[in-house]
């Protein structure tokens, strides 16, 4: 047709604005250009990886995928913002969802999605990965008590990032915490 291109699905995956993987048990197996210019990588260092290098630890990979695997499993979907890292070991905000080609098996196969949202929120470094973590659940206004069922801990645990949260963001009651850290960045 005049001299467009023809639309195929690799054309639309490889030129989707934003970025996306496939991935096999947490390895990416394909990614489009977004991904690969988000994270900073080539495409040849990042296909037949583990999701681990797009972390900022072990430990919160191994978290995270053990919060979606549930999820994936019982409806299929899966999306949450959280902090990844780039190739050049920079911290950054990224919106991610996922969805299971095998809900029974949630991390067999699985589509990915990923949104730099570091314009809307800046990484605050002084941040323990766990207190990221509370303060990003805080923020989608779960309890402490739903926080330390969903990560593994104690409320009382819970409560203590809650305090240190509150100490840092200088905020005076949980209300006014949230708020901060939804409009100051961290």
């Amino acid at each position: 047709m005049d001299g467009l291109p023809t639309i195929d699905y690799e054309t639309i995956f490889q030129h989707a604005p934003v970025g996306m993987c496939v991935s096999r048990h947490r390895v990416i197996q394909q990614c489009n250009d977004a991904l690969i210019e988000m994270f900073g990588y080539r495409r040849e260092a990042l296909v037949g990886q583990s999701f681990c290098l797009l972390y900022p630890t072990i430990d919160e990979f191994n978290r995270v995928g053990g919060q979606i695997a549930p999820v994936l499993s019982e409806g299929g979907r899966y999306a949450d913002e959280r902090i990844m890292k780039r190739a050049s070991d920079e911290l950054f905000w990224c919106h991610v969802c996922g969805s299971s080609l095998q809900p029974g098996d949630p991390h067999a196969a699985a589509i990915w999605s990923f949104e730099d949202i570091s314009d809307k929120r800046m990484v605050n470094s002084q941040l323990t990965p766990r207190e990221r973590e509370v303060a990003t659940m805080l923020i989608d206004g779960k309890t402490s008590k739903l926080i330390a069922r969903q990560i593994g801990l104690s409320p009382r645990t819970v409560e203590m990032h809650r305090s240190r949260l509150m100490r840092k963001f200088s905020a005076a009651n949980s209300s006014e915490l949230v708020y901060r850290l939804q409009n100051i960045a961290f």
